[in-house]
């Protein structure tokens, strides 16, 4: 079993030579006050770059230091930045600065950075379970590798937390919510392809989240019954991925589109074994990988209209540094 140990950033910075001794392979850098630094970002950076370049680490970072320069170290770094998606009150409203937030995104998804979004609820005050559901909406929007939900997730603990227009039944709603998302999008490692899916079915992803948490609850894998989605290997979660959008399809009478969807989830999902495990694979499709994988596949419907249908068995392999396949 791993261990875990738990270091200041100061103690951070003045042993990290002893990390790789002490077998740490993971590091987590969540401190408020490092976050909004964006020099000492950078500094910590380049030691773990020149030092302990294997070492992966998790980056809180506040939008506002994210910028060209930084984002040009961390794409040469083994690295992923977590970005809290903070909202302010103004007036009587509280609101999120979706424009800061999107161009931050467009910049990270430009510079190949994985990154992530941090969201909470029935936290700041004025929160209400319609904002939680745009905030969540939004974020899928930006395209982020996963999405996290930080606070305390026990239902004793989210309760005390009622207001009044957040009641204890919002504030259910929106944990089991946000487990569905951290089990479909996030551990399901659906960023890929999450919103051409998505778009035939015709429901906002926080719906489709919602819905999910239902089947999950259906399912005995929801929140209350101890399934931790972390935990699960990946290809069980895309089986549950796919049992979910075949009934999705069916109920949304588009079910002539789900061998498309299925293909799309499978190549992905290898892919990303691939890249994350180690694991090479054989995946039998009904389109040419190359398609399946081209800008064609953001648009399912226009898709199937215009490709043409061509049974292939796809090696899923490691060219000896990047993920590839080949037709077999």
């Amino acid at each position: 079993m791993d261990k875990e140990y738990n270091f200041s950033v100061a103690q951070i910075e003045s042993q990290l030579p002893s990390l790789k001794e002490k077998g740490i392979t993971e590091l987590s850098l969540h401190d408020e006050e490092l976050s909004r630094d964006k020099k000492r970002i950078l500094c910590l950076i380049r030691r773990i770059a020149s030092e302990y370049p294997e070492l992966f680490c998790s980056i809180l970072i506040q939008p506002a230091a994210v910028d060209r320069e930084l984002l040009a170290l961390a794409a040469e770094t083994f690295c992923s930045l977590e970005i809290p998606l903070h909202c302010s009150q103004k007036g009587d409203k509280l609101l999120f600065d979706k424009k800061l937030y999107a161009s931050k995104a467009r910049l990270l998804n430009e510079a190949g950075i994985v990154f992530g979004f941090q969201l909470t609820y029935a936290v700041t005050p004025g929160d209400s379970l319609k904002l939680f559901m745009e905030r969540l909406d939004f974020s899928v929007q930006q395209y982020p590798n996963h999405i996290d939900f930080p606070q305390t997730e026990s239902a004793s603990s989210s309760e005390s937390s009622v207001t009044g227009i957040f009641s204890a039944r919002d504030i259910r709603y929106c944990r089991d919510l946000a487990f569905a998302a951290r089990t479909f999008y996030s551990a399901g490692r659906a960023v890929p392809w999450f919103l051409s899916v998505l778009k035939p079915l015709r429901i906002y992803p926080s719906r489709f989240f919602a819905d999910f948490a239902e089947w999950q609850r259906c399912n005995n894998c929801d929140f209350r019954s101890g399934f931790s989605p972390e935990a699960e290997n990946h290809k069980s979660i895309e089986k549950m991925q796919l049992l979910f959008l075949e009934q999705k399809y069916e109920e949304k009478n588009c079910q002539q589109l789900f061998p498309l969807v299925q293909d799309i989830v499978r190549l992905n999902g290898a892919l990303s074994r691939l890249a994350g495990e180690g694991e090479e694979a054989v995946v039998e499709t009904s389109y040419h990988p190359d398609d399946l994988l081209g800008p064609e596949s953001m648009d399912l419907q226009s898709f199937a209209d215009n490709v043409c249908m061509e049974n292939c068995h796809v090696r899923v392999f490691s060219d000896g540094e990047n993920p590839d396949y080949a037709v077999e």
